[in-house]
């Protein structure tokens, strides 16, 4: 899709961190927002952070819980309702638990799956026959370096986005089956300064009973934070790699150069057949 302006994109996760940088990247484009997030305080700060450096655009703002497939759906009404069609969706919204894999809670599994695979899967779901509709559209689905490289202490996290990365692949090889000219593009950064270390927030109350503090949960918490905290690249960087990418018509889009050669190292190792990869070492 390389003419953007005028278009309508849709953004989950919009309140702050790599969504808030989308929404600026697509703002300078000059198209028409559709953003989501579940804190409807930081959704507004973003609204009000953009109509200060790009006054006029247009903006529409609904707090969603991308968990629940009703409220997508709804998110999705809204965008044809008041903008007429959506042309770019980024599946942003997510969260993030760490602990040893086998310390993890029921909860933990329930609430980071519902955000980070259910979430995409639901705006694929509500979307996609949108854009069919229409005859044109692009579908970014924010996955991670972690769905390809598996590090101790993020199992739960690593699981998800190893299954949006299936589902990306998936949906862009169903929609060649159909002969559409929707695309599809797959996000997969490795650790950039966000606030995906504050999640927890957003727990719902049902999912309160997260894993238990012990040393090794401790130690993975703040290996995460170290990682997240000292990321060469910035969200507003990502934010315009990934533009670029929708722009080229791009399907992986790695934002870290070194990635891809990780996933070679993996592979070997995966035809070799003895230990499992561990990127950390």
């Amino acid at each position: 899709m390389k003419d953007l302006n005028g278009k309508v994109c849709v953004i989950t996760g919009a309140g702050g961190g790599l969504g808030r940088e989308l929404a600026m990247a697509c703002a300078r484009r000059r198209m028409k927002l559709v953003l989501a997030d579940v804190e409807a305080g930081n959704l507004e700060t973003t609204r009000t952070l953009i109509q200060q450096e790009l006054p006029g655009t247009y903006i529409v703002t609904q707090q969603v819980d991308v968990s629940k497939f009703e409220q997508v759906a709804t998110l999705a009404q809204l965008a044809v309702q008041r903008c007429g069609g959506v042309h770019l969706l980024f599946n942003n919204a997510g969260v993030g638990v760490t602990a040893p894999i086998w310390e993890n809670t029921v909860s933990d599994w329930h609430w980071v799956t519902n955000v980070n695979l259910y979430g995409v899967a639901w705006g694929v779901k509500a979307f996609t026959p949108i854009m069919l509709d229409q005859g044109e559209g692009h579908i970014v689905n924010i996955a991670s370096a972690a769905g390809w490289m598996y590090s101790a202490g993020s199992g739960i996290y690593n699981a998800t986005k190893a299954a949006v990365v299936a589902l990306s692949e998936s949906l862009a090889n169903d929609l060649k089956m159909a002969n559409s000219a929707v695309g599809v593009s797959v996000l997969s950064p490795a650790f950039f300064p966000t606030g995906i270390i504050e999640t927890e927030r957003n727990r719902p109350a049902e999912f309160a009973d997260a894993a238990a503090d012990s040393e090794m949960k401790r130690q993975y918490e703040e290996c995460v934070r170290r990682a997240v905290e000292a990321g060469k690249i910035s969200a507003r960087e990502i934010a315009e790699i990934t533009l670029k990418g929708v722009e080229e018509n791009r399907f992986y889009l790695f934002p870290h150069a070194w990635v891809p050669g990780v996933i070679a190292l993996r592979s070997k190792q995966a035809q070799e057949g003895m230990t499992a990869f561990n990127p950390q070492s």
